[in-house]
């Protein structure tokens, strides 16, 4: 767990502070008389409310894990044997290591679940402008909160500025 904490920490390097973005890891242990295994979790929370929950919001009912650029194609046989938990942490790695210039250009391969954009909303490398770009991608509900939290967090500093001139 000791990497997941530097990887977090990292990515809150690049987070807006005018808005309340959180991203977690989570391992949950499962014991049966079969033996023992762990869940993975990672969830993204919005002023406390939970926007993105892998596996949850991409778990079938038979056990196989569905993805939103896919148009909900199975990722997994079984969660959690076979789950995405370690390729969601290289995703948020390779966005951290990606240069500012070319970060609103790229196309993140491996992003499965719509996670990308989420990190590009929530990061304050990205202005106004690539913003409202973002906020044109209907599909993507959680990125589409953390955009409008960023605008309005940026409407609510300029208001303040302006009450203090007057």
């Amino acid at each position: 767990m000791k990497r997941w904490s530097k990887l977090q920490k990292r990515f809150y390097e690049l987070v807006d502070e005018g808005i309340d973005f959180q991203i977690h890891c989570a391992v949950y242990r499962m014991q049966s008389r079969r033996g023992g295994t762990d869940l993975p979790r990672y969830f993204i929370t919005l002023a406390g409310k939970i926007i993105f929950d892998y596996p949850k919001d991409f778990a079938l009912k038979d056990g196989r894990i569905k993805s939103l650029a896919q148009g909900g194609a199975p990722l997994a046989k079984f969660y959690p044997y076979d789950s995405g938990i370690s390729d969601i942490g290289e995703l948020i790695r390779e966005y951290i290591d990606t240069p500012k210039d070319e970060l609103f250009k790229k196309h993140f391969d491996a992003d499965e679940w719509g996670l990308a954009n989420i990190l590009k909303a929530a990061d304050k490398r990205i202005g106004k402008r690539r913003l409202q770009i973002l906020a044109k991608n209907k599909k993507n509900q959680a990125m589409q909160k953390v955009v409008q939290a960023r605008l309005n967090s940026a409407a609510d500093i300029k208001t303040s500025e302006f009450k203090r001139e007057i």
